[in-house]
């Protein structure tokens, strides 16, 4: 079966806007899909990304292009306030949630993205775990932190360096898409698309 490992950190808007679209992408194709949540400062801190300011043209016109896929989507999209936050926690409790990731994840973008809630404030984190049935304390759990690091890693040894990244198995092999603006090749891919290099 064809299939999607979905890398995924709730501080990327683009990764929100992904996140409301692959599901419907693999529904389409019959595909198995995993969401894989990874921390993208561990990520940039791995390939040794520097953290260097954008100029004031660059930042406005990447958040006029959110919300034109916001709109081209239909789905709400509002910056939070004091963004980017922190997302150890929500990550640490998208790896408790087990297979219930796609719902927790589902709920901390909503937070985060539509309710402008700041998700790295434990006591946010801890109500949507109680929604979804999870003990909050999971988050803290030393075998919850481990997988979250080998998420991390996994993400960067498979060619990961930004978020959402995608990565599609086809009969023709395994091939890495980024951004949310990929997901035609993303779903061609899934069709069976041999990708070219």
């Amino acid at each position: 079966m064809n299939r999607v490992l979905f890398y995924f950190d709730v501080v990327c808007p683009y990764a929100y806007l992904g996140s409301t679209q692959i599901e419907e992408v693999c529904r389409r194709t019959g595909a198995a899909l995993t969401w894989r949540p990874m921390l993208l400062g561990g990520v940039f801190n791995a390939i040794g990304r520097k953290d260097v300011s954008p100029p004031p043209a660059k930042v406005k016109a990447g958040l006029e292009d959110l919300q034109r896929w916001a709109r081209r989507w239909g789905v709400p999209l509002e910056m939070p306030p004091g963004h980017p936050r922190r997302t150890v926690d929500a990550m640490r409790l998208c790896v408790a949630a087990g297979e219930r990731v796609a719902d927790v994840a589902r709920d901390l973008y909503r937070a985060y993205w539509v309710e402008g809630r700041d998700v790295s404030d434990k006591a946010v984190v801890a109500e949507i775990a109680r929604a979804q049935g999870i003990d909050a304390g999971r988050v803290d759990a030393a075998e919850v932190k481990e997988e979250l690091r080998r998420n991390t890693e996994e993400a960067v040894a498979a060619g990961v360096f930004g978020a959402p990244s995608f990565l599609v198995t086809n009969p023709h092999g395994s091939f890495l898409f980024w951004g949310q603006d990929r997901l035609h090749f993303v779903e061609k891919a899934l069709g069976g698309w041999r990708v070219p290099l």
